[in-house]
């Protein structure tokens, strides 16, 4: 109104109605938590936010304007799995913005506005114990009463997690985000001082097993089952593994490298049969003679510490047959790289056949058994030298949110989970690769840990199916050519 004898919309009257706003707000909403965010990379071209935080959260109280419940378009099953599409109207005071939380952003870094509301922040919902991101501001509703606004509406959509930074130091909200993303798991040597393991050999008498490799076959990509005849009565049926020729659990070109025994078995006459059961490759086969004067068994008597990958074994010869036939300097252990196994370089000639064997580790990084190729000739049970374990470092508590890089690779990834009594690290947001064997250090932690070996988890979303979709995909489409299409 121009009237000059009339004071609507005078500066005592509209704080007034501020502070009936402010109060009926306080009176019927609910204390949400304003999450603004910080923009730490962006697309030079288009500007398209390629990397964001959000690590400060401000208490305020808002009005639920969804007064039956969520809106949009709520839990929608769509061929991508179901997804929830809930929307949600909030409405806060002008002034209590203004005032509170706008001073304590304005010199943040990488805030890029802190005098209102903006597009893209977050608000943590609790009593859904949501993540809603704002997707409008309207800061005219209601239209000018009394010449002036005093609230703002923000109009939400449940967040869609996507590799951001949240780490604002509350964990009901920063528990939003703990299983979202693409998420690795490193299984991590416990801590410990690293130990060798020891061991006992056995020689048998007649009837035990040698297995030699005729054809490796092709395209196996799962340690296929070994099946041996069964012994006659009375006797003990042995039981065997495939490896492959690279860590044994991958090929190349899905070769087998070698049949190793995890029982020789006993009482065999003739020599049994041996198949390679398999729903990958083809083509493996192997022949089977019996030896007497063989190693027959492998008794783990300390299962050592700290190794990070299945360990060489080596069979010393008898020292009463090292010096009657050759001399000490002729008999230093070597190792063999390919067949991860030790060769003695036996100078004893036909009819003495040195016996190889890897011992395999578990997640704990001990020796849980070993497979051999038990030889033949021995007249004395042989001493048995298991690989000494890398130096490894265990110690610390990894944080939530931390970065993590690899000594070797310089690879960092930010910390998920860390579950101390199993050694599992759960980490997302990852650049570079880790590997086995590679000690890890959290940035602010100081934590140390030794990888065992590491687990890929596609959990963007537990209940899509996306690794389906990718699987069937790829035996469609062969993505390996440089143009899957068509011609270049």
């Amino acid at each position: 109104m121009l009237n000059p004898f009339s004071l609507n919309g005078s500066v005592g009257e509209q704080n007034l109605i501020q502070s009936l706003v402010n109060e009926q707000l306080r009176m019927y909403g609910v204390e949400v938590y304003y999450i603004p965010r910080k923009y730490i990379t962006k697309n030079t071209v288009i500007r398209e936010v390629i990397e964001s935080k959000f690590n400060d959260a401000y208490p305020i109280e808002a009005y639920i304007d969804n007064f039956e419940g969520y809106g949009g378009q709520g839990t929608v099953l769509s061929k991508f799995g179901i997804q929830e599409q809930d929307d949600l109207t909030l409405i806060i005071s002008k002034e209590r913005y203004e005032t509170y939380i706008s001073p304590l952003m304005k010199n943040l870094v990488n805030v890029e506005l802190s005098s209102r509301p903006k597009e893209g922040d977050l608000i943590f919902f609790p009593l859904g114990d949501r993540l809603f991101e704002i997707k409008y501001v309207e800061h005219e509703q209601p239209f000018y009463q009394l010449k002036k606004n005093y609230v703002y509406e923000l109009r939400c959509e449940l967040y869609r997690y996507e590799d951001e930074v949240l780490d604002t130091g509350i964990d009901d909200i920063d528990d939003e985000i703990a299983q979202l993303g693409y998420i690795q798991t490193l299984s991590l040597i416990g801590p410990g001082a690293a130990t060798t393991a020891t061991g006992t050999v056995t020689l048998s008498d007649t009837g035990a097993l040698s297995i030699k490799l005729s054809d490796a076959g092709a395209n196996y990509d799962t340690l296929p089952t070994i099946g041996i005849s069964s012994s006659p009565d009375g006797g003990t049926s042995a039981v065997g593994i495939a490896s492959f020729l690279t860590g044994f659990t991958g090929g190349i070109d899905g070769r087998i490298a070698s049949v190793l025994l995890t029982n020789t078995g006993a009482g065999y006459t003739v020599p049994p049969s041996i198949t390679f059961d398999s729903t990958t490759g083809v083509g493996a086969a192997a022949s089977v003679s019996l030896i007497s004067n063989a190693v027959s068994n492998v008794v783990v008597t300390n299962a050592g510490f700290g190794y990070t990958g299945n360990v060489g074994v080596a069979f010393t010869f008898p020292q009463s047959l090292i010096d009657s036939i050759v001399d000490m300097s002729n008999n230093a252990l070597t190792m063999d790289s390919t067949s991860t196994s030790y060769d003695s370089g036996s100078p004893f000639g036909v009819g003495f056949e040195d016996a190889r064997g890897i011992a395999y580790v578990n997640t704990a990084g001990i020796v849980t058994f070993v497979a051999l190729t038990p030889g033949q000739g021995y007249l004395n049970a042989p001493d048995v030298l298991f690989e000494t374990p890398p130096g490894i470092t265990a110690t610390g508590t990894f944080k939530f949110n931390e970065i993590i890089v690899g000594a070797a690779s310089s690879a960092t990834a930010r910390v998920k989970e860390w579950d101390a009594s199993t050694n599992k690290l759960e980490i997302s947001i990852i650049d570079g690769e880790f590997g086995p064997g590679e000690q890890i250090i959290g940035q602010e932690s100081g934590a140390t840990y030794t990888i065992f070996n590491s687990v890929s988890d596609d959990l963007v979303d537990p209940l899509a199916d996306n690794d389906t979709f990718e699987s069937t995909a790829d035996s469609i489409i062969d993505f390996s050519e440089t143009n899957p299409f068509g011609m270049p």
